[in-house]
């Protein structure tokens, strides 16, 4: 039987950005080394796995079109530049009138940026409950509050960076603990299930920063699949459908999950490969848009206030927004996703990259009324901060 490993993957030759598009893309399961030895003359590749202090143990032997596939999208890692800009409008900077493939502007539609009046109040209440809670869920002065990751491998190279920083920023409240537990080849497809094995390695995590389920109360989401194909209103749908049962799943799990903080991709134009390529990566903010709007609605697969029954999901916000039209500076802050951001297959951030993202990440929780009110030592009571 194969023993599970946390996700760290190298190639021999060593090459960490292929590795990555490997294990995003082909692997079945977290694993800790593997090594691709092939032969293109022949008509299969052989994958085997390096356990710690063991030798080689072959796992299968894959057919010659599977093969091909992961020695081709292997092959496309290398750069080949990509667009510096794709001609599409941040979702911040989109107006109510204007329209993509019939959406509005906005994050939360109708070209607004901030949540309307009536969720507001109820995203105030649910930021009030949030308090540092012992491991059995009660309030305590010594107790912890539980902020989570949870996505692929993009998020994961993103959050602890944020971790580190935050972790050293003298405004983070001490009760607050972040625990990373997106993972390197988990998309929202693979939380699905609530007994899948990126929910197995979320516990061992909060485990090891003793973090019990009880004290987890904030999640920051970010939504992608792995190699999407279709229109908006295809991808999108599974994207939007798999993020629900992840909700429903966080919630479950995590009794005192008060607020979920969804974020879309960065930009996607530098890619070379199918991963999360453009137009995929800036529709991807629609998913995260129509849950939100679907929990506004009234959506009782969304109810985030326990009635007779627990609540079903977290309440629903936009975290911070991280696509920007390439070099194009969005409006407001002037971000810009540059070929440096990425790495080799352009897709995943380079040092640069993780820092943009872990500096937007460390400002929306610091700057956002309603974060700071639990995140900072002396956070705010009322009022909203720009996103």
């Amino acid at each position: 039987m194969i023993r599970r490993w946390a996700a760290f993957v190298i190639f021999q030759p060593p090459d960490r950005q292929r590795a990555n598009l490997f294990l995003d893309t082909f692997s079945p399961f977290p694993v800790r080394y593997v090594q691709i030895t092939s032969n293109r003359s022949k008509q299969d590749v052989l994958m085997t796995i390096t356990k710690t202090q063991r030798g080689h143990h072959p796992i299968k032997r894959l057919s010659m079109a599977t093969g091909a596939l992961l020695m081709a999208c292997i092959a496309a890692a290398e750069p080949s530049g990509g667009r510096s800009s794709f001609g599409l409008t941040p979702l911040t900077d989109m107006t109510a009138e204007a329209r993509y493939k019939g959406e509005d502007g906005g994050l939360y539609g109708a070209g607004q940026n901030q949540p309307p009046p009536a969720h507001l109040d109820a995203a105030r209440r649910q930021a009030a409950r949030i308090t540092p809670l012992d491991t059995e869920g009660r309030p305590a002065p010594d107790g912890k509050i539980g902020l989570i990751s949870i996505s692929m491998s993009n998020a994961t190279q993103e959050f602890s960076l944020f971790k580190q920083l935050a972790d050293k920023d003298p405004q983070k409240s001490p009760h607050v603990t972040i625990v990373d537990c997106a993972q390197g080849g988990q998309a929202m497809a693979e939380w699905v299930n609530p007994l899948a094995r990126p929910w197995v390695e979320a516990d061992r995590r909060l485990a090891q920063a003793s973090v019990s389920a009880k004290q987890v109360q904030v999640a920051w989401i970010k939504l992608a699949n792995k190699l999407p194909q279709g229109d908006l209103h295809q991808h999108g749908k599974k994207l939007q459908d798999d993020t629900l049962a992840v909700l429903q799943n966080a919630q479950a799990r995590f009794p005192n999950l008060r607020v979920a903080y969804l974020s879309s991709r960065t930009y996607g134009g530098h890619s070379t490969t199918p991963l999360s390529p453009e137009p995929y990566a800036y529709e991807s903010a629609f998913a995260a848009r129509w849950l939100i709007q679907a929990q506004l609605a009234g959506d009782p697969a969304l109810r985030f206030e326990p009635t007779e029954t627990p609540a079903q999901v977290p309440l629903l916000l936009w975290g911070p927004y991280l696509w920007t039209d390439g070099v194009v500076p969005r409006k407001g802050d002037g971000l810009i996703w540059e070929r440096a951001d990425v790495a080799r297959d352009g897709t995943h951030p380079s040092g640069s990259g993780r820092r943009k993202v872990a500096d937007l990440l460390l400002a929306f929780f610091k700057e956002n009324a309603l974060a700071a009110t639990w995140f900072t030592t002396g956070g705010q009571k009322d009022g909203l901060t720009p996103q």
